[in-house]
């Protein structure tokens, strides 16, 4: 079997759906989803950060369920840093089954941001540069993060 090179910006999480994950169907609950989705999500923007990250979760800014999920499937969530600005980053989650040839079940875009020891918005302790994703599947979630921002500065006014 071939090994796929591993992209080094990514996070890679494995889990299990267990009963307790479940919904009334026997498949992933919306609330199990979102806590994995987001443990991912924090793995990631906390591994980009380094060992001074203080990281809150900002928005959940889109997530999408494709398929249910049933109690027994072991998940894989990669999740990547598509954004930073100086204290805002977006992590992009992508989760996926693990048998070969097997469709993704889920993607989605999280917000983070760095805060101080009070709870308000500081800067990363360094800079933050994102390398452009290198496949299709990530540059998707680029283009779908930008018409999400647009439509939240249109919104709001800010992001």
């Amino acid at each position: 079997m071939k090994m796929a090179r591993h992209d080094p910006d990514e996070t890679l999480s494995h889990r299990l759906v267990v009963p307790g994950d479940a919904n009334h169907h026997g498949t992933l609950y919306a609330g199990a989803l979102l806590r994995m989705a987001l443990e991912a999500g924090y793995a990631a923007a906390s591994r980009v950060v380094g060992n001074r990250a203080s990281l809150v979760l900002r928005r959940v800014l889109n997530l999408e369920c494709y398929q249910p999920v049933p109690v027994g499937r072991v998940l894989e969530i990669r999740a990547r840093p598509l954004l930073a600005k100086k204290a805002y980053m977006v992590i992009g989650l992508i989760g996926s089954p693990l048998e070969p040839h097997q469709a993704c079940w889920m993607d989605g875009l999280m917000s983070f941001a760095q805060v101080d020891d009070t709870g308000r918005v500081a800067p990363f302790p360094g800079d933050i540069e994102i390398e452009e994703p290198p496949d299709d599947s990530w540059r998707a979630l680029v283009r779908r993060m930008q018409k999400l921002r647009q439509t939240l500065r249109a919104i709001d006014g800010r992001e």
